[in-house]
Parts: structure tokens; sequence; C-alpha cells
């Protein structure tokens, strides 16, 4: 089994209906899917992708800002269950910041361009380093971050986001493209957006979409249970075959397998 994360960072899922984006939408026709996922507050990236990786809240892991601090009661992540099952696991980012997701020793691999603010090549850099390599990994990590730079530039929701969301879709195809017959790809966004901010509790901010299309998973199927990001990891850890630890607070959106 070889599971692939996508983070396509600040895509709010309304965006998805008003962008070209045949890619987002050829993996809801084929896989599962809800659009009404739940980000975490502040709906900021970096404390929202500790969230993802460790499954639980900002209380309880303390990062609040884009600035990395030790947690004062650390626990395991996703990278960490998975190297000690022995699980090769690789990050392909254009954000420097995403270093501090797992603890040193954890990646079998590291790709890192930091060129989230470049609106033309900064994700194509990122999906042609990623995409020759899905099958080498059993997770691979895959940063999209130039539409949430696109919504700082512009606002969210205005022609420029939109058409940089259409930019992100098709090196997202590339990625589909490469999935290995036995593999799973899961894409979800961290956080929103409205204006040319986010960071609060509103909706616009706290709403993402959240899908998987490959082996297992049910096609064209809309999850009906709660989504939050807490339950990426869990999800993950399912498809790896992992024990998820005590103290992470998610659980695997099972619902969207097969039997």
């Amino acid at each position: 089994m070889h599971v692939t994360l996508v983070m396509i960072d600040g895509l709010r899922p309304d965006a998805i209906a008003q962008a070209d984006t045949p890619t987002l939408r050829h993996i809801m026709a084929n896989g599962a899917y809800t659009l009404n996922a739940r980000s975490v507050m502040p709906s900021v990236t970096l404390p929202c992708h500790t969230s993802i990786f460790h499954s639980v809240p900002p209380e309880r892991h303390g990062i609040t800002t884009n600035i990395y601090t030790p947690m004062a009661r650390p626990l395991p992540g996703l990278i960490e269950v998975a190297k000690d099952a022995d699980k090769r696991c690789a990050f392909f980012t254009n954000w420097e910041e995403l270093r501090d997701l797992s603890r040193p020793g954890g990646l079998y691999y590291s790709y890192m361009i930091n060129e989230s603010y470049n609106l033309e090549h900064g994700d194509r850099l990122v999906a042609e380093a990623a995409a020759p390599h899905l099958a080498e990994f059993d997770f691979t990590f895959v940063y999209l971050g130039t539409v949430d730079s696109a919504g700082h530039f512009f606002t969210w929701m205005s022609d420029e986001y939109l058409q940089q969301v259409a930019r992100a879709d098709a090196e997202l195809a590339k990625l589909v493209a490469a999935l290995p017959d036995d593999g799973v790809l899961i894409v979800q966004a961290d956080h929103g957006g409205h204006e040319r901010t986010h960071g609060t509790d509103a909706p616009e901010d706290m709403t993402i979409p959240w899908m998987m299309i490959g082996a297992g998973v049910k096609q064209g199927y809309a999850i009906q249970r709660p989504v939050s990001l807490l339950d990426t990891a869990p999800t993950i850890a399912r498809l790896l075959g992992l024990k998820p630890p005590r103290e992470w607070e998610g659980t695997s959106v099972d619902e969207g397998f097969e039997a």
C-alpha cells in the first residue's frame, strides 16, 4: 500500500465549482469526499498541519502561529509512528516551515524548494519532483502552497485566486496519474480564507474540502459523517496498518472505504 497526502493550502471548497478543476471533480466522481470538513482554531497553516500530523488540536500541541515551538508535552506524530513500523516516508514541499512536522530521523526522503510564493512555478516544481516517486514510499506528503499565496495577494475567491486554484488542479493531475495501482491519494486543504487573510472561526476560514481516491475507496461517495483535520492521520494509519497512539483524538474516516 502506498499512501499520498496532497495539501492544497488555502483551498476553499466553494472554489472547486467556480474554478477550472477537472482533477478535483474527477476525484469526487471516482472517490469519497466531503466539502464540509473542518479546520482547527487558529486556522493558520502551521497549527493546522501540526494538528493533521499529530491528530490533536492546537490547545494540545501548543503551536498557534507559523513559528514552531517544541511541545510542552510531546506526543508521537504520524511520521514517528510510521518510522517505528519500518515505513518509508517522504516530504515534497515548497514552504520550509513544514520541516518541523516530523522529528529528525523520521523521513526517508525530503525535497523542499522555497517557492510557495511563486504562482507560476511553485507548485509545478513540487508536483514534478514528487510524481515519479509515489510508488517508492509507503507514505508521501505533497504540499502545494501557491493557492494560499494567491489568496493573500489578491483576496480569496478573486479571479486571480480562482486561476491559481486551476493551476494547482493541473499539478494535482500529475500526481493522480502517477498513483500506483495499490495506492490511495488523499487531498485536502488546511484552512480556507476570506478577503486577504484567514485564522478566524468564520465558516470561510474553517470549512475545507477533504477527499480520497484509489484502492478500496468508494466511488462517487459523499461522506456523511463529520470530518476534521484530526481524522487525517488516523485514516492514513489505517491504510498503512499502523496502530494510532492513544493520544490521538481523531478517528479514521472508515465510511469512505469499501467493506
